[in-house]
Order: C-alpha cells, then structure tokens, then sequence
C-alpha cells in the first residue's frame, strides 16, 4: 500500500501581511518624532510587562502541576480540595481576581503579618509596603495556575498506563517514573496548550495596568492623556503586544514541529 503524499506547505499569507503591515508601522515610527517619542516612552514598559509574565507563568506552572498531582491523588482530601481551589479560580474573571488579591488579600496578609511580628517583638509593616507589581504578579499566578493544572492532569492522564506499569517492573520508584517515564512523555501532549497559555499571559499582563503597575499598557494610557494622540498612541501598544504574542507563538511552533520530530525518529 503506498503511502499518502504529504501536503504541499501553504504560503503564509496571512504572516507577510502582518510583517508587510509591521514593518510600515516601525517605519512611521522611526520617521515620524511624535511616534517615536512615544515609543521611546512605551519601550520602558517593555521589561515590566516581560518581568510579570515569565514570574507568574512559572509560578503557574509550579502551583499547577502541585495542584494536578493532588487532584490525582489517591487521598480525597487533597482531590477535593485541588478540584474546589480550580472551580472558584476557573470562574472569577482575572481582572476581579487581581482586585481583589491586590485590595483584599494582601491588606489581609501584612495584618496576619504584623500580628506575628508584634507578637515577637519586631517591628510591623505597613500595607504600602507590599508592592503592587508584586500582588500583580501574585495574582496572575494564582488565576493561571487553575487553567495549567488542567493542562498538566490531562497531559499526565494521556500517558499509556502500560508505560507506568513497564517502569514499575523494573524496579523504578514513583519519583523515577514520574521523571523518567511520565512526565517526559506528558510534556509533547501538554506542550501546545501551555504555550497558548504563555502567549496568553503576555496580553493578560496587560491588566496590570488598573493597579498602576508601569507596563506597556499603563505607560500608553499616560503617554496618551498627556499628549492626547490616541490613535498614534495606541496604535504602538497593539504593535509591541503583537509583535511579542507573534513571535512568541511562531517560535512555540518551531519548538513543538522539533518536539513531534524526536520523537517520530
């Protein structure tokens, strides 16, 4: 029986509109001063809104895969209680769940705190000592830490029970075949949907900015009530935001096709 013919690869079109569309956009910027004063500005965004993501999304990963392995676990109380922690995350949108982190929780944490330290004798804290890039940051890892733990005990479950009994049998403990045997295989299922979470991250970073945290978004609503170019203004933010979410996306990809080829070999 012959084999299918692969499919010839498709131009993407949709790819050279968008650099064709980029590449115009940096042009006016960096022949335009009024683009390029605010892109001087909004450019200093550029680490803050990279220094929330990649924090909260390793966090998220953490406290996801902790939370998918109790959920998975054989005792009740530890399933249970990761099963209710992903349903009230899961159903509280992120920007009311960054309000109250930021307005709620964390007030609550420096009284819990100041009890413990007066109570040795130190000297307390005040709630303006908590930083709001760290709620924010806080915040956006518990939101997406119940949508990872999803991902991770579905990609842990997709394993072949045969794997694990196979390591079993060879005297492998559960730590080792966790490492060796699950969680490597896991990782090609669970691979596209984490970074469709990463890629997520970085446009709900955005949300940073009701806190007044100095990100791309905060630093283009300041840019634009001080010199009232909305459209210039914020045709920048959509610009920095897609070129990152695009590269980002086009690189998971690269990453995921390698992924596919080990694997095939």
């Amino acid at each position: 029986m012959a084999a299918p013919r692969a499919e010839p690869a498709e131009f993407p079109w949709w790819l050279a509109i968008l650099a064709t569309t980029a590449a115009w956009l940096y042009y006016e910027i960096w022949a335009n001063d009024l683009y390029a004063q605010a892109m001087q500005t909004l450019s200093q965004g550029i680490g803050i809104t990279a220094l929330v993501t990649v924090i909260a999304y390793f966090g998220a990963c953490i406290m996801g895969l902790l939370l998918a392995l109790a959920g998975m676990s054989r005792w009740v109380v530890l399933r249970q209680a990761a099963r209710l922690y992903v349903e009230i995350v899961r159903g509280v949108p992120i920007i009311v769940l960054l309000l109250y982190i930021a307005f709620v929780i964390a007030p609550a944490l420096v009284v819990a705190l100041n009890a413990l330290l007066g109570g040795l004798g130190l000297e307390t804290i005040r709630s303006r000592d908590f930083p709001l890039l760290a709620r924010a940051v806080i915040a956006l890892t518990v939101a997406y830490s119940a949508f990872l733990a999803e991902i991770f005990r579905a990609g842990l479950q997709s394993v072949d029970r045969g794997q694990i009994e196979a390591a079993m049998s060879l005297g492998l403990n559960g730590w080792q075949r966790f490492r060796l045997v699950v969680f490597p295989q896991a990782l090609r299922t669970m691979l596209p949907p984490l970074g469709n979470d990463f890629v997520a991250m970085v446009k709900d970073s955005s949300l940073v900015s009701v806190l007044g945290v100095s990100d791309i978004t905060q630093l283009g609503k300041v840019t634009a009530a001080g010199n009232f170019r909305y459209f210039e203004t914020y045709n920048i933010v959509a610009l920095m935001y897609l070129t990152m979410t695009i590269s980002l996306s086009l690189l998971l990809r690269q990453l995921e096709k390698r992924m596919q080829g080990g694997a095939g070999r």
